[in-house]
Order: C-alpha cells, then sequence, then structure tokens
C-alpha cells in the first residue's frame, strides 16, 4: 500500500509482487473499505494451540539442551520427559501423544536411546584380574572342561 501511495501504478506494483493486475486492485479496494485492517491476515481456522507462545518458545530452549539443566534424571528427551518438563516447570498438563507431536512441529525428532558399552583397555584387565584372582599368578588351575590352565 505504501508503494501505491508513493504513485506507483497498478501493473508495476502487479510485476513487482509476481501476481495479477486484479488481485492489487481487490487490494486496493480492500483497504478503500477496510483500512489498515485488510493488510492484517485473517486469524487461522482450527483449533487453537494448546501451548501458547510464552510455552513453546522456552520449550523450544530446553528441547535443545540435554534435560539434565530441568531437573529431569536423563540424557535424551522423550515425550513422557517433556510432559514431565511441562508439569514442573509451566504447570501444563498434557498428554504424551500431544507433547510428542509439539516435539515434531517444533523440528525436533525422538530418537532410540543409544546404548554403548565400554570397551576394557588391556592395562586396565590385567590390572582387574591381579586384583580379583584367588590363586597365584604362576599356579595352574584346571578349567571347566578338565584342562589345566595357565594363571
Amino acid at each position: 500500500m505504501l508503494l501505491l501511495l508513493a504513485g506507483w501504478k497498478s501493473t508495476a506494483l502487479a510485476e513487482f509482487f509476481g501476481v495479477s493486475r486484479w488481485a492489487v486492485c481487490q487490494w486496493i479496494g480492500g483497504a478503500n473499505q477496510q483500512g489498515l485492517r485488510s493488510v492484517e491476515p485473517p486469524p487461522a481456522p482450527g483449533r487453537k494451540p494448546w501451548l501458547g507462545t510464552a510455552v513453546q518458545q522456552p520449550l523450544d530452549l530446553a528441547l535443545q539442551a540435554s534435560p539434565e539443566p530441568c531437573g529431569l534424571n536423563r540424557t535424551r528427551w522423550e515425550g513422557v520427559l517433556v510432559v514431565e518438563y511441562l508439569r514442573r516447570c509451566h504447570q501444563v498438563e498434557l498428554k504424551v501423544r500431544p507433547a510428542q507431536r509439539y516435539v515434531r512441529r517444533l523440528g525436533f525428532t525422538l530418537q532410540m536411546p543409544i546404548y554403548r558399552y565400554l570397551q576394557a583397555k588391556q592395562k586396565g584387565v590385567v590390572k582387574f584380574h591381579r586384583a580379583v584372582k584367588k590363586t597365584p599368578q604362576d599356579a595352574e588351575v584346571l578349567s571347566p572342561a578338565g584342562g589345566a590352565l595357565s594363571g
């Protein structure tokens, strides 16, 4: 609308915005009838979100970090943990499935936990055997199969 008031023609505006001249004429007619309210987008149809922006923004920031700073004893976020975070920090009661949808809507994906088993180093294994073994190092020990093993 400011370009129109600055003296632009409707055909030049249509080319600039990549729309038809008729669309620009409709914009002008709406502005003449409703004023600046015609520029505001209409409210979106459908149910309003349960979580407002006052809760969604902190949730987005919390999901970017580990759950531990929020007082939750886990290393990865999951649906139940998001529900617990919302209940503790924002006093919002939500079921697990809608919480998972909010996580997806914010651009995150819930991952399966990764279980990693530590591999012992040879130096540590030798130290462990020395500490735990009850037989002397040079004594022979019988294996369960009946053969002799060296200790």
